[in-house]
Formats: C-alpha cells, structure tokens, sequence
C-alpha cells in the first residue's frame, strides 16, 4: 500500500522517514520481486531532532476550527519601550522677564548717558585746553579766512566750540549759515538783474541797486546782527540780544520786500520776475528761481527768529539786565570816560570864571 492510502489520523512516527525500525523493502525488477528485510538502527541526530519538540506542539490540532495559536507561538504585546520622566525647567515667570528687560533697557539708558557725559568732559578739556593757549598767546583773529600773503587781514575771531556753549552751538551755526545763504542769494540777485536788463535797457536802476544792496547788505547783516547774536550766546549778554532782536527784525522786512520784487528796487522778486517772464521765458524762470531763494530766506529767517527767542528765555537775560550792562559798559569805555572827564573838567573851569568874574563886580 502506498503512502497516499495511510490514515492522517494515525500516529505520525508511523510513517516518519527519519525513524527507521524494521521495515521492508522490496525492489521490482525483471525477473521478478526481489524481497529483503533487513534492521537498523535509529540515527542519533534524528532521535535528538525528534525529542526536541517544543512544548505544546502535541496538543496542536491543525484541523480544528479554533483560531487560538499554539502555545509556544504566542507572542507577547508589544510594551512601548519608556524612558524615565524628565523634569522640565520652568517657563520663567512673566514678570521676571519684564523686570529683566526694563533692567536691560535702564543700563542701557545709563551708558548712553555716561557716553554723552564722557563726550561733553572731553569737549570742555578742550576748550580748556585752547582757552589756556589763547590766553597765552592771545586770540588771534581768523574770519574771514583770507590767504596769509593778501593785504588785508581777517577781522574777527570765531571758533564755536570755543566761545559757544555746547547746547547753543548748533543754533549758532545755523545763523551762520542763514548768513552765507542771504549772501550767496544777493549774488545770485546781480546776475537775475544784469540778464533783465539784456532784456529790458530801462532796468539799468534795478541792475545798480542789485550791486549796491550786495555790497551793503554783506557786511552790515554780518556785523549787525549776527555778530550781536555770536556775542551774547558767547558771554550770556542780555543787552547784545535786545541789539540782535532789533536788527534782526529789520533784516526780515528786508528779506520780504526783496521777495516780494517792486519795480526799481533792485530785486529779483516776484513781481519784477513775472514782469521779465513775459518779456523772455528764460530769463524769467531765472528770476523765479531767485525770487524763490529770497522767499526761502525769509521764512527760514521767521523760523530762526522764534528759535532764538525762545534760547533767549531760557538764558535767563531780561530789560533790566540789558540796561545794567548797557550803562556798566558805557561807564567802563575809556573813550567816553574821557570824553566826561574832559566835560567835568569844561564845566569845572567855566563855573570857577564866572564866579570869579561875579566877585569882581
């Protein structure tokens, strides 16, 4: 019988190809069946194999209708592999943190500070230093800066980190430089009324008084107004600012009435500049752009104006102090203690013959 008619249900080590026991075996050949029989002995490795059979494996129904695995095959749940807590650090509390950038912000705040007050000791060292040299030396005077070999000499000394306190300095400067700008703009003026009178022959008297205000305007606004106003920042004058004040109101009116351009006063203003634009267009927008300088001029002056004045409250200077100054000042001229001494002395004598001469009689 061949092994495909065996029961499945019999015991397995029935047919088991590593168990040889006592079998037949029987070879077909021509002549005939040729039978032997013959005995062996179990192989060791085999027998090993065979006994080594997990636990459980004998219970084993392949054919049961049960859907439990066998018992060696079970596998145990996975356990997700954990690792022992670790103690976060505390978010920092809110208020720590504002108060740690307030404290940032507040050291901050302080270096700069100690920054500025380095910076304004080192600006005094300084002007100590170049006040004890020109207390030495003696002032020498360097504006306006002219070549050492020219014949004329500068005629004013000026140097604004030496006479200017550091907080005035820059409105100083900015008067200067209005200075130079009114300046610049009276040039610019002989040019706008030299080409009007290309233009037009009868603008002669415009192209004179152009000159004219150029050369007087110059100097004077220099002199009058500006150098009162060097002054009293520079010695904390009160009667050099009621001077500035005064000439430099009538300086305003003038930059107005040269913005504004009337026929025959020698301006490029805004009448005489549409009047030369209908004559010739290029020399008309010539005349606009000076008309505009002036203009420029005058509101930048109104604007200075009140920028000084209000310095001016804050120096502490007042009518009184002015007058004080005025008269210790004219006390303390040589020229007019003179003069006194030699009025006193005129009336002493023409006092001393009349009386002389009353005696006689």
């Amino acid at each position: 019988m061949s092994d495909f008619d065996s029961n499945p249900f019999a015991d397995p080590d029935l047919n088991n190809p590593f168990k040889i026991g006592h079998s037949l075996w029987s070879v077909e050949t021509e002549g005939g069946v040729r039978g032997c029989s013959c005995s062996t002995n179990e192989d060791p490795s085999v027998t090993q194999v065979t006994r080594n059979v997990p636990p459980g494996l004998d219970e084993y129904n392949p054919f049961s209708d049960s859907r439990t695995p066998p018992p060696g095959s079970v596998k145990m749940p996975n356990v997700p592999n954990t690792q022992p807590a670790i103690m976060k650090p505390t978010e920092e509390h809110p208020a720590y943190t504002q108060i740690a950038k307030e404290h940032a912000l507040a050291q901050a705040e302080l270096l700069k500070r100690q920054e500025e007050l380095e910076r304004k000791a080192a600006e005094l060292d300084r002007r100590e230093r170049e006040m004890q040299n020109l207390s030495q030396h003696g002032r020498k005077n360097n504006w306006p800066p002219l070549p050492e070999n020219f014949p004329v000499g500068p005629c004013f000394y000026q140097d604004f980190s030496v006479d200017i306190p550091v907080e005035f300095q820059k409105t100083v400067k900015l008067m200067y430089y209005l200075w130079m700008f009114h300046a610049v703009t009276l040039f610019l003026n002989i040019f706008g009324c030299l080409a009007w009178f290309f233009v037009d022959s009868s603008r002669g008297v415009d192209f004179g008084l152009s000159i004219l205000w150029f050369v007087l305007f110059t100097p004077c606004s220099f002199v009058c107004w500006y150098r009162p106003l060097y002054g009293a920042f520079r010695s904390d004058s009160s009667f050099r600012f009621f001077v500035f004040f005064f000439v430099y109101i009538c300086q305003f009116a003038v930059h107005v009435l040269q913005a504004a351009g009337f026929h025959n006063w020698g301006n490029c203003g805004w009448i005489s500049s549409l009047t030369g634009l209908n004559q010739n267009i290029p020399v008309g927008i010539m005349m606009i752009i000076i008309a505009a300088l002036f203009t420029a001029s005058a509101v930048i002056s109104l604007v200075m104006f009140k920028k000084v004045h209000g310095l001016y409250r804050t120096t502490g200077a007042s009518f009184e102090k002015a007058q004080q100054e005025f008269a210790t000042g004219v006390m303390s001229n040589k020229t007019v203690q003179t003069a006194a001494a030699n009025a006193a002395s005129t009336a002493a004598t023409s006092a001393a013959t009349s009386a002389f001469k009353g005696n006689q009689l």
